[in-house]
């Protein structure tokens, strides 16, 4: 298998497919494209992933696109090693989970890209709509851990990692995050196939 990524790693998406290919004990290749120069756009790409985004995964012959229908794909080809609750509510509330992230809080992604958690980037305060995000961030994350769990589903899932990485993104820049939150997210950080990506080599920014 083949993983198209962006160049400097920094894409929570990519990051979402290569943690769920690692924890599988998958073998692929990781291919890196500079967005900037618009290589997705080169013939030999866009030919590949007809919509011309990362992350791509290539298999076979097969190319898909979009991280969650990858890490859904990857669920249901490889399943021995799962990174879904197998529960059907659990199933259905995970996959809630990841398309409210990747669909809601556009203002805590505009005003706090991922160059805080993969570069060190500093920003200063968040507007008054990026604050409200936050908070709404905030409450949802406290309702789905209530109880101080150490996971969403009792058990690590795909979904920990991308709920920990929008909740890096305040905590790296140091806004206020409660310290359940905190230890949460620090924790899904540590996990090995998350520090695979998060020690890749960048290019300077």
């Amino acid at each position: 298998m083949r993983l198209y990524v962006d160049a400097p790693f920094t894409s929570p998406y990519a990051l979402s497919v290569f943690v769920t290919l690692r924890e599988k004990g998958l073998a692929f290749e990781v291919h890196t494209l500079d967005l900037d120069a618009l290589e997705q756009q080169a013939p030999a790409f866009a030919g590949l992933s007809v919509t011309q985004r990362v992350p791509t995964l290539a298999q076979d012959g097969f190319a898909l696109s979009e991280s969650s229908a990858i890490t859904e794909y990857l669920e249901d080809v490889f399943p021995q090693v799962p990174v879904y609750p197998r529960e059907p509510r659990q199933r259905a509330r995970a996959r809630q989970i990841q398309a409210w992230l990747r669909s809601d809080l556009l203002p805590i992604r505009q005003e706090r890209s991922t160059l805080v958690v993969f570069y060190g980037v500093k920003y200063g305060p968040l507007s008054t709509s990026a604050q409200a995000a936050a908070d709404k961030l905030i409450a949802a994350a406290q309702h789905w851990l209530a109880a101080g769990d150490d996971y969403l589903f009792g058990q690590w899932s795909i979904v920990d990692v991308d709920l920990a990485l929008m909740l890096n993104r305040l905590i790296l820049n140091g806004d206020p995050v409660p310290a359940p939150l905190v230890a949460y997210a620090q924790r899904q950080w540590q996990r090995p196939s998350v520090q695979a990506w998060v020690n890749q080599v960048r290019p300077t920014l």
